[in-house]
């Protein structure tokens, strides 16, 4: 089976602009529209936030947000029904980013299977521990040919990070800072010696930078260093301002590309 992450770091190995967005924000049935409209404005690949009502890896901006979904009705199962037909519309690398405790109450093999049936290319979950990963949880995500992404820092030892990437099948997170998302608001000098260092390694996949990420600075800076950057807190803030959703996105995805 075609991975589509993997596809994509093969044909544009630098300069990859992935968005981060919380599923059924600010509207419950938005989530088909924000992927279409970022398709549409030349973002490579998404990250869709499955909502948690305790999000340890995210800031205030993106905690608002998932709460914002909770109350309008957001569950898993409601996201997998509006990614049903997304394949017939798009084949953009889509990522699915959460927490453990909602996918065991699904069902991991359940998520793992219906994740590969509509569609969803890779999974991201910050709180699943990789001896846990392979453990229990590697052969159902290779069986469903999900790419497991997993997060560093500039905190984590190099014999980490070769682990990592020796269990990893798609791309590696790059945090750029010991912090939640939207805290920072660039990229520190330290955080430069962190991305060299992990440049320097020569891994066997691609990194993209996350956290601090918010403007067209920020995101060349980062691609520098890395295959690409990810935008979080700064899209979801965009989309929280008056005036329609389709411009609202336009013209945040051209602050950065343009």
């Amino acid at each position: 089976m075609k991975n589509r992450i993997k596809s994509l770091f093969a044909q544009k190995p630098k300069g990859i602009l992935s968005v981060y967005f919380t599923a059924g924000f600010p509207n419950l049935n938005d989530t088909e529209s924000v992927i279409l409209e970022l398709e549409k404005n030349g973002v490579d690949l998404l990250e869709i936030g499955m909502p948690f009502s305790d999000p340890l890896a995210d800031g205030p901006t993106i905690q608002a947000s998932s709460t914002v979904a909770l109350k309008n009705g957001m569950t898993i199962s409601k996201l997998f029904e509006q990614l049903q037909d997304i394949r017939q519309k798009t084949q953009i690398p889509l990522v699915l980013m959460g927490y453990l405790n909602p996918v065991m109450q699904y069902g991991v093999e359940r998520f793992c299977q219906k994740a590969a049936e509509v569609g969803v290319d890779g999974i991201i979950l910050p709180d699943l521990p990789l001896h846990q990963y392979v453990e229990e949880f590697k052969e159902l995500f290779e069986k469903y040919n999900l790419s497991k992404v997993f997060l560093i820092t500039p905190q984590t030892p190099e014999a980490r990070i070769r682990e990592i990437d020796s269990h990893s099948n798609g791309f590696i997170y790059m945090v750029s800072s010991a912090s939640t998302t939207g805290k920072t608001v660039g990229l520190a000098e330290q955080s430069q010696v962190y991305f060299q260092r992990v440049a320097g390694m020569q891994l066997q996949h691609p990194g993209v930078i996350g956290f601090g990420i918010h403007d067209k600075g920020t995101f060349e800076a980062a691609c520098k260093h890395a295959s690409g950057a990810i935008i979080g807190s700064a899209f979801v803030k965009a989309l929280q301002r008056e005036g329609s959703l389709s411009e609202n996105i336009k013209s945040f995805i051209e602050s950065i590309k343009n």
